[in-house]
C-alpha cells in the first residue's frame, strides 16, 4: 500500500478544500496553539485554587475548548465530550470537586511533560480514576500541548485510521487511543517527508478519509496491518496493567512513608523542636490534614543557603532548636526507595550547613531494610558516614515507642536509645 498511499497524500496536500490546505497551514493556526495554551494554564490555577465552580458555562474551560473547536472543521464538535449533561450527569468533572481536581492535575501533568512516555502516564492515571465522560476526546487538547507527540482525535480520524490501516479502533477508552497513537507515529514517520513532525498533518490526512473525501487506497485485507494493530493493543493493555499495579504499589508506598514522617513531625513537636518538612511533601494528606501543617514554613537562610542547600529542603524531616537556625536533627525515610539519595542529601546537610547536625542523622526504614542500609554504607563513597554516626531507626522501634518518647522523653536521648549504630 506504500506507493498508492504516497501518491494519495501528495494528491491530498494539493487539494485546496482538504485540511492540509485549510487547516494545517491556515496562518492562524499557531496563534491558536499559544491562546489555548494559556487557557488551559487558566483552567489549572482556578482547578487548584478551587474557583473553578461547578458548571460548565461562562467557565474558562469552555473558553479553552470554544476555541478548539472553531479551529475549521476537523475539530468541529470538540467542546461535546465536555458538555454538561445533567441527566446523566456526565463529564463528572462539575459535581466531583476529587474529579475535578484530578483533571486539573491531568492537564497540569502533560503540559510539565516533555516526553511520550509522562504523557501516557498521565493519561492512565487519569483513566484509572474512570471519571465519566471524560475519555480520549480530551485527547484534543494534548495535541494543542504536545502536537509533535499526541495525535488529535475525532469519529472521522477513527474511521480514517480503520479505513487505511484495517484496525478497528473503537471511540470511548484511552487504551484503544493509546493503541491507535502507535500506529499513527508508525504511519508519520513512513511518510514524514510528505507531511510533518506536528501530528496534525497526519490527523488531518485521517480526518478527510475519514469524512470521505478521499478514498484509502485499494488493496486486499492487510493480515500484517492488522496483527501490528492487535499487538499494538495487546501491547497498550499489558503495559496499562502494569502501570496499575505499579501505580497502587507506589501510592501504598507513599501512604507508608507520609504516615512515618507524620510520625516524626509530631515527635518532633511533643519533644519541643521546631519542624520542617520536606518542600516537596508538604502538601501531602496526613490524618485529617495536609504533612506540613504546623511546621515551618520557610529554612533559616544559613541552612537554606548553605552548600546543598537545596537538597536539604528535600530531606524528609527536619528537627531545630526552638527559635533558633540550629539543626538538631534530620530523617531520611526510605521505605522502598533508593538509600543512595536519602544519605547523599544527610551528607550535604552534615557537611555543608555551618553547625547543622552531626550528632541527630537518622535513615528511618522498615525493620527489613537494615542489611539494605548497612550495604548501602559500606561503598567507599561513603566513607566519612562512619564519622558522622549516622543511625538507623527503624519503623517497629519508632511505631512503638514514639507516643512515650513524645511524653516523657527529652531531646535526642530517647529517639538515639531505640536507633542502631551503623559502624563499631
Amino acid at each position: 500500500m506504500s506507493e498508492p498511499l504516497r501518491s494519495l497524500i501528495s494528491r491530498w496536500r494539493e487539494d485546496l478544500g482538504g485540511t492540509y490546505r485549510s487547516w494545517f497551514l491556515w496562518e492562524e493556526r499557531l496563534k491558536n496553539f499559544r491562546s489555548i495554551r494559556r487557557g488551559l494554564a487558566t483552567v489549572v490555577e482556578e482547578i487548584e485554587k478551587g474557583t473553578f465552580g461547578n458548571v460548565y458555562k461562562g467557565s474558562s474551560l469552555e473558553t479553552v475548548v470554544g476555541s478548539v473547536s472553531e479551529q475549521r472543521q476537523i475539530f468541529k464538535g470538540a467542546d461535546h465530550a465536555f458538555l454538561w449533561k445533567p441527566k446523566l450527569r456526565i463529564p463528572d468533572i462539575y459535581e466531583s470537586p476529587e474529579n475535578q481536581r484530578a483533571f486539573g492535575r491531568f492537564l497540569s501533568a502533560c503540559a510539565c511533560c516533555g516526553d511520550g512516555d509522562g504523557l501516557v502516564a498521565a493519561i492512565r492515571a487519569l483513566d484509572a480514576r474512570k471519571i465519566k465522560g471524560l475519555g480520549p476526546a480530551a485527547a484534543n487538547l494534548l495535541y494543542f500541548l504536545h502536537p509533535t507527540l499526541m495525535p488529535p482525535f475525532n469519529t472521522a480520524i477513527v474511521n480514517g485510521y480503520n479505513a487505511l490501516t484495517g484496525a478497528k479502533v473503537k471511540l470511548g477508552k484511552w487504551e484503544e487511543y493509546l493503541a491507535m497513537r502507535e500506529g499513527v507515529l508508525r504511519l508519520n514517520a513512513t511518510h514524514r517527508e510528505l507531511l510533518s513532525n506536528d501530528l496534525g498533518a497526519v490527523g488531518g490526512l485521517l480526518f478527510d478519509i475519514g469524512s470521505g473525501r478521499y478514498a484509502p487506497p485499494p488493496g486486499e485485507e492487510d493480515v500484517e496491518a492488522r496483527a501490528a494493530w492487535e499487538a499494538d493493543l495487546a501491547k497498550v493493555r499489558t503495559e496499562a496493567a502494569g502501570a496499575r499495579k505499579a501505580r497502587e504499589a507506589a501510592e501504598a508506598e507513599d501512604l507508608t512513608h507520609t504516615e512515618v514522617q507524620g510520625w516524626l513531625r509530631d515527635l518532633g513537636a511533643a519533644l519541643g523542636y521546631d519542624v520542617w518538612v520536606a518542600a516537596n511533601d508538604r502538601g501531602r494528606r496526613c490524618g485529617t490534614g495536609l504533612l506540613g501543617d504546623g511546621c515551618l514554613a520557610e529554612l533559616p537562610s544559613v541552612v537554606a543557603t548553605a552548600p546543598g542547600g537545596e537538597a536539604v529542603r528535600l530531606i524528609d524531616v527536619l528537627w531545630l532548636e526552638k527559635g533558633r537556625a540550629a539543626v538538631a536533627a534530620a530523617f531520611e525515610v526510605e521505605h522502598t526507595t533508593s538509600i543512595y539519595s536519602g544519605i547523599v542529601r544527610l551528607l550535604d546537610l552534615a557537611l555543608g550547613a555551618p553547625g547543622s547536625a552531626t550528632r541527630g542523622l537518622f535513615l528511618v526504614a522498615p525493620d527489613r531494610r537494615e542489611e539494605d542500609v548497612r550495604q548501602q554504607l559500606a561503598r567507599p563513597a561513603f566513607r566519612r558516614v562512619a564519622d558522622l554516626d549516622v543511625r538507623y531507626l527503624p519503623y517497629g522501634e519508632l511505631e512503638r515507642h514514639r507516643e512515650a518518647m513524645g511524653r516523657f522523653g527529652q531531646g535526642l536521648k530517647a529517639v538515639q536509645a531505640v536507633a542502631r549504630r551503623l559502624h563499631p
